[in-house]
């Protein structure tokens, strides 16, 4: 089995020093029009120069419509490409190879900070949104694949499709709601089609050394555990990602449908022919011993969220000591700042998580 030292071959673009990956997160910290700030260059940077292998940012909205949060990192735009640069640049010097995530609010996305309609993959009178009609279901999947182009401009190694969470792509995974009646709802193979419209779109229009992994959330956002096994299996098999990201919110958890308990779901998607396409998880992944347990499970790498913000060099710490644990929770506001985590973030993470700030 690897170790989390191992570097890490993947079918396009550089190889990775290690199986320790940065996981994209919310930290509100770009400008109001979706450019870079300096705060979330320098946390980003920091972590690439704590070893981490991968460092992938924050998800960037890929269409001004589909801005979901106050600071968030904008991609639709060329006006944002000189601090993509800047950040793709940074990374790469950092020694870290560099991922943007890619991301539509759907109906999760905020009017008041976009100025546009809350569209969904269906109408949502509860959160204002209107359904997309196909041609703009179209359209979205143009943007996605733009915002590819524009990451391979700014100089990025890759990036990341983000299909979890409740957001846009995960909207039409949705069985319990998406009941279009085009090809992009309905069957479990029309709810997917976004998916694979989206993937093999990025790919054909972007060069032979760009990363593009695809981010899914396993269960719960209306998804249930087969379908997004059968989907995996889709999207292993189709041989067009470098990686498939499984956000788990906890690596050692059992599923949460009660016919599928008994085992971890990790263990209900490890099993996959996976080709020479690399599988990452992510959740609660907080200490040297559970990353390596999954990659003892199978994982070719795991993505770091909490453990990221807490030390910029986790991935350094984990891979030359088998016994190191993350600092626990809370910390002080000063911990997080000597860790490059800006006012910004720290107001997020105090506001969302009464146990993250003391």
């Amino acid at each position: 089995m690897p170790d989390l030292s191992s570097s890490l071959s993947l079918t396009h673009g550089p190889t990775w020093a290690n199986r320790v990956a940065l996981a994209p997160m919310t930290n509100l910290q770009s400008n109001p029009d979706g450019t870079l700030h300096d705060d979330e260059y320098e946390w980003l940077v920091r972590r690439a120069e704590g070893d981490f292998a991968m460092v992938m940012t924050c998800a960037a909205h890929v269409s001004q419509a589909g801005q979901a949060f106050p600071g968030q990192l904008g991609i639709f735009d060329d006006a944002h490409l000189p601090g993509l640069t800047k950040l793709a640049d940074g990374l790469r010097a950092g020694g870290s190879v560099s991922s943007i995530q890619l991301q539509h609010g759907g109906r999760r996305a905020d009017t008041s900070l976009s100025g546009r309609p809350v569209v969904a993959p269906w109408d949502d009178p509860a959160k204002g949104a209107t359904a997309l009609t196909t041609d703009e279901v179209e359209s979205v999947v143009r943007d996605f694949v733009a915002a590819a182009v524009r990451a391979e401009q700014a100089g990025f190694d890759g990036a990341e499709i983000h299909g979890a969470h409740g957001y846009l792509v995960a909207q039409f995974l949705d069985a319990r709601h998406n009941h279009r009646t085009d090809r992009y709802g309905g069957s479990a193979d029309n709810r997917f089609r976004i998916v694979h419209e989206i993937v093999s779109g990025i790919r054909a229009a972007t060069g032979p050394e760009f990363q593009l992994g695809l981010r899914l959330s396993p269960e719960r956002y209306g998804i249930v555990l087969d379908e997004a096994r059968a989907l995996a299996g889709q999207v292993l098999a189709a041989g067009d990602l470098d990686y498939l990201d499984l956000s788990l919110w906890d690596a050692f958890k059992e599923p949460y449908e009660e016919v599928h308990r008994g085992r971890r779901l990790i263990d209900h998607f490890m099993d996959l022919p996976r080709g020479t396409t690399r599988v990452g998880v992510a959740g609660k992944i907080l200490d040297a011993a559970g990353a390596r347990d999954c990659l003892d499970r199978g994982a070719d790498f795991v993505l770091i969220g909490t453990a990221g913000i807490l030390h910029h060099d986790f991935a350094r710490r984990v891979i030359a000591d088998a016994d190191y644990r993350a600092v626990p929770q809370p910390v002080s506001a000063d911990h997080l700042r000597s860790e490059s985590v800006g006012p910004k973030f720290i107001d997020y993470l105090a506001t969302n998580w009464d146990d993250f700030v003391a």
